[in-house]
């Protein structure tokens, strides 16, 4: 069978077909990362942006230029942005012009609050980088309770998103921070710390993640409605492989299409975001992907660019219902993380996804003309949630 004739196999699934059926309306994401700005109110250890140096990268003085950037996105065709820094939250009227013109998912350190008036549908990824202890020596400098802060300005906000980045020697931690996550009111998703301080002991990366993929999972299951990933994802992020290919600089897709260090890798058999590019801060400088310029990109942990490893291989989830399941199921995630398609009212699809991912019905071999769903996920037969 071609991929559109199993496509069609596989979406006789009615749950399956609602899912594509949203993405489809959604419509595609012509995405590109910005650093809105190279100051910070915190100094992390293991911050990717300030381990490369991008804060010598100013931003531009004034708002005219920022308007001219805005202004040649949009009519290159751009239309979703994922808004880093720096610290977005200390630069609210260049968030507003950002938020006004584009889809936006904004990553903040939580310590500072981005006001809900005027940001109203803004999705808000909020970092966390373990229990009140670690993340206070991590990214408080051993002074500043971020975590407890950023309870505090974002409890019930609908918004909002932990991005609870996980270290090796803590999986212990990961219940007991789900837990504060969840009872504020907010949704969670889980990424995966990188040592770029050489801090070494228990964050060092080299240990590996088996014991932090066992906790997710766990988390997954007792959270369903609240936990944005997948056992999937988890999988494909802590064991660095996605079928044949091992993760690293060749086969990262959300490298910068206009980066000159670029040229070899985009000739390459490996797809990649044909429309992606990483701003520094001063809207002009193009890094050559999402994290950094020279950065050993085989110890890379991003978990945006694990789920879009994920998405742009389609073509490898086509031999069983469970690998185009996988495939859809992840795709739909980062559709939800982003802000493009509603997260408060489908997580009972979020509940039937995880469902759909933990069960044990059939791989189906597509060349048998054959499909048999197992319908217990559904809340009665035939129908989906």
């Amino acid at each position: 069978m071609e991929i559109n004739e199993k496509m069609n196999f596989y979406l006789q699934d009615s749950f399956l077909l609602s899912l594509y059926n949203e993405i489809r309306e959604a419509g595609p994401l012509r995405s590109i990362t910005v650093d809105i700005t190279h100051a910070c109110n915190l100094r992390c250890k293991g911050c990717y942006f300030f381990e490369e140096d991008m804060n010598q990268h100013s931003s531009p003085k004034e708002d005219f230029e920022f308007d001219r950037f805005i202004e040649k996105e949009k009519a290159r065709g751009t239309n979703f942005i994922t808004v880093l820094g720096g610290e977005p939250a200390i630069v609210p009227g260049r968030l507003k012009k950002l938020y006004d013109n584009f889809q936006i998912l904004t990553f903040t350190n939580g310590y500072k609050l981005i006001p809900y008036g005027g940001f109203e549908d803004m999705t808000i990824a909020l970092s966390l980088w373990g229990d009140h202890e670690l993340d206070k020596e991590l990214r408080g400098n051993g002074k500043k309770d971020v975590f407890s802060q950023s309870l505090k300005n974002y409890k019930d906000d609908p918004r909002v998103i932990w991005y609870y980045t996980t270290t090796p020697g803590r999986h212990y931690e990961i219940e007991h921070v789900t837990e504060k996550c969840i009872n504020n009111g907010n949704f969670l998703q889980f990424s995966y710390y990188e040592d770029r301080s050489g801090l070494g002991g228990d964050l060092c990366h080299e240990s590996g993640f088996e014991n932090v993929r066992i906790e997710i999972d766990k988390m997954i299951d007792r959270y369903p409605d609240r936990i944005i990933t997948t056992s999937y994802v988890n999988k494909v992020a802590t064991s660095n492989s996605l079928f044949d290919q091992k993760w690293g600089y060749d086969v990262c897709p959300t490298i910068s299409r206009d980066s000159s260090k670029n040229e070899k890798r985009l000739r390459n058999e490996f797809p990649f975001v044909k429309h992606f590019n990483a701003y520094y801060p001063d809207l002009e400088s193009i890094r050559r992907c999402c994290i950094g310029e020279d950065h050993d990109c085989s110890v890379c942990y991003n978990n945006w660019a694990r789920i879009t490893w994920i998405v742009i291989n389609k073509k490898l989830h086509m031999n069983t219902l469970q690998d185009f399941t996988n495939w859809l199921t992840t795709l739909y995630v980062m559709y939800l993380f982003s802000g493009s398609i509603n997260l408060k009212e489908n997580t009972k699809k979020l509940v039937a996804i995880h469902k759909r991912l933990s069960s044990d019905f059939k791989e189906v071999d597509v060349n048998q003309g054959e499909l048999k769903i197992d319908k217990y996920i559904y809340n009665q037969p035939g129908q989906h949630p």
